[in-house]
């Protein structure tokens, strides 16, 4: 019987992860049947709805089909392996955690402001509505290997902006107020850091950059967060699949 999952990933995101584990371990191939709900539940020790979630979660990703009144099968894209597909949305300390970097996350600076038009489209904005802006550099070993900059609606969180610990994960922060990001819509360039921010922070070693911009949404559908994350290009590559 699988350990019982204790990671800081949200349940069904840890769950997925070890049912895709378990499809190529067990060498399924497409058009092989998985195994059944009561068997899963069993194996990894874990809930009929959480498993449900997590499955679902396959099945947007493609790795799985369900065929009604038969099951849930292996589908060809399982065939297909990519290392970190750009694809899969989860937090950028998990993400960082998959790379193997243990980050720290050092805060730039923290404003509430009345947000540019870019910035209040992507999160839905009413006009006189306010962001946070929260600046952060995320450092392995003390080398930066990541400037972030996110926006989150006023509303969203409610507190004193200096009565909150944004060191964090922003995601499990979002979460305590209800609100933690399921999806998103993302953009990637490959560009250079903006000089300002190279002078400003002496980050004229950071060298080429990833850049993913993406608005996450939460459960409902309701955007709670932009993000504009540059990653050190000499330290993440990704990969994605075409169909």
């Amino acid at each position: 019987m699988e350990e019982p999952l204790r990671d800081s990933r949200t349940l069904a995101i840890q769950l997925r992860d070890r049912i895709a584990d378990l499809i190529r371990a067990e060498g399924l191939k497409p058009g092989d049947k998985l195994p059944t709900e009561a068997q899963l539940t069993q194996r990894f020790r874990i809930s009929r709805p959480a498993l449900r979630e997590a499955l679902k979660l396959l099945e947007q990703d493609d790795l799985i089909h369900v065929e009604h009144g038969r099951g849930r099968f292996v589908s060809a894209l399982s065939a297909v392996q990519v290392d970190r597909p750009i694809t899969v949305f989860e937090s950028v300390t998990d993400m960082a955690r998959h790379y193997g970097y243990r980050t720290v996350n050092k805060v730039l600076s923290i404003a509430e402001e009345t947000p540019d038009k870019r910035v209040a489209e992507n999160l839905q904005l009413a006009p006189g509505e306010r962001v946070i802006r929260i600046e952060r550099l995320r450092l392995h070993d003390d080398t930066p290997i990541l400037y972030c900059i996110d926006y989150v609606p006023r509303a969203v969180v409610p507190a004193k902006l200096y009565d909150i610990d944004w060191s964090g994960s922003l995601m499990d922060l979002l979460e305590t107020y209800g609100n933690r990001p399921r999806m998103s819509a993302a953009g990637v360039s490959a560009v250079m850091l903006p000089q300002d921010v190279v002078e400003r922070h002496g980050l004229k070693d950071f060298g080429p950059a990833l850049l993913i911009t993406e608005t996450c949404f939460n459960a409902a559908g309701l955007p709670v967060n932009y993000a504009i994350d540059y990653h050190r290009g000499s330290h993440f590559s990704f990969s994605l699949t075409r169909k």
